[in-house]
């Protein structure tokens, strides 16, 4: 038995080979040339939502797969280990859309959304950070004012992904002296853009874009809760989100530890595999303590969750799983591709696009240096300066 499996139920188990045979047969076969196109499939939401993949542990009566955290944890590692932009599409329009959906929306709402995200019909994109405000997502400019029963949004959201081929986008706007509210905004709305990123150092088949509002309006059926509370519920999706990003990372890095221990075994120098060479073991030896550490500390921020545990509860330890995996992404790719040789620095090997991949997973959902500072506020009580 794989170790990935031990402490695992039957049903944890098959959801974790189905993702894997998922990855194995229909991504990492093609990862190579998303990212050179700069585009995954268009087929690939669909396959996803025929999986189930975009449907669990939402409720069953809107087309959900039951299952626990845990489980949604195994499945995002196995996307991650196959191509983060895949992995995306699922921890964004899943995890952070119609999660927030299924917690907080009104009947109406989850009946017109969350079958069509769950299915793969169509897709949600987060619309939280601007150009000018990343890590501090209380500042944001973006704005929306009433006028008769309707909202009225203007404003920009940068880096959004699915944002291009989204047809929800959950938009967070400041309402006013009431504070920050979120919406539900349909993208084909007049005045709504999204514009592609292209250029980025990873993630390059994942959909990346710049949200324009201009004079978008939406009727206040729109509004997701409360006026006011939207800020509350951008941070408890957050730290749902990190748990998310945290799998993905000890996916990636699994991934990456994988392709290099295949290369160090067949390639030979001096007349001996690669592999053979004690200061490459200790690269993979490494790599591995860094990647069973990162898991389970992703694994039990998990248990938390499907302890009943609130956003609010687990959010230190989310905070602490999505720092450990994303730094040991970026570590455990480093240490890959240097087991390659000149040959990790080409993309005919996978090694420099999981390096590539993994550098921005300590910058979203909250910056390495947004973590420690969350963690540091946990110990302490106390803010940093």
């Amino acid at each position: 038995m794989d170790h990935r499996d031990f402490g695992l139920s039957e049903t944890q188990q098959d959801m974790r080979a189905m993702a894997r045979d998922f990855v194995e047969y229909e991504v990492i076969l093609y990862a190579r040339e998303w990212d050179r196109r700069e585009a995954v499939d268009p087929a690939i939401p669909g396959r996803l939502g025929e999986l189930g993949f975009l449907a669990l542990t939402l409720p069953e009566e809107y087309g959900g797969v039951p299952a626990d955290m845990l489980s949604y944890v195994l499945a995002t590692e196995e996307l991650g280990r196959g191509d983060s932009s895949v992995r995306g599409i699922v921890s964004v329009s899943l995890g952070l859309v119609a999660k927030t959906i299924a917690a907080h929306g009104s009947a109406e709402q989850k009946e017109r959304w969350l079958p069509r995200l769950a299915s793969g019909e169509a897709l949600g994109c987060f619309g939280l950070t601007e150009p000018g405000t990343g890590s501090d997502a209380g500042s944001l400019r973006t704005r929306a004012r009433r006028e008769g029963g309707d909202w009225i949004i203007d404003g920009a959201k940068m880096f959004i992904t699915n944002g291009t081929v989204a047809q929800v986008a959950l938009t967070f706007a400041r309402t006013g002296e009431e504070g920050i509210t979120a919406f539900l905004v349909p993208t084909d709305a007049p005045g709504f853009t999204a514009t592609p990123v292209h250029g980025k150092l990873g993630l390059r088949g994942q959909a990346t874009a710049e949200l324009a509002f201009d004079g978008v309006r939406v009727p206040d059926t729109a509004r997701l809760g409360e006026v006011g509370r939207g800020l509350g519920i951008a941070l408890g999706t957050l730290s749902r989100g990190r748990i998310s990003v945290a799998a993905g990372a000890v996916g990636l890095a699994q991934g990456a530890l994988d392709a290099a221990v295949r290369y160090t075994t067949e390639r030979e120098q001096f007349g001996k595999p690669v592999a053979s060479f004690q200061l490459v073991q200790e690269l993979l030896a490494e790599s591995e303590v860094e990647i069973r550490a990162a898991r389970l500390l992703t694994h039990q921020v998990a248990r938390m969750a499907d302890a009943g545990a609130s956003p609010k509860e687990y959010a230190t330890e989310a905070s602490i799983a999505k720092y450990h995996a994303s730094e040991t992404a970026v570590k455990v790719s480093n240490n890959c591709l240097q087991t390659f040789g000149g040959y990790g620095y080409i993309d005919e090997y996978p090694a420099g696009k999981y390096l590539r991949d993994a550098r921005v997973l300590t910058l979203y959902e909250g910056t390495s240096q947004i973590q420690k500072l969350l963690i540091g506020r946990a110990l302490t009580g106390v803010d940093a300066m």
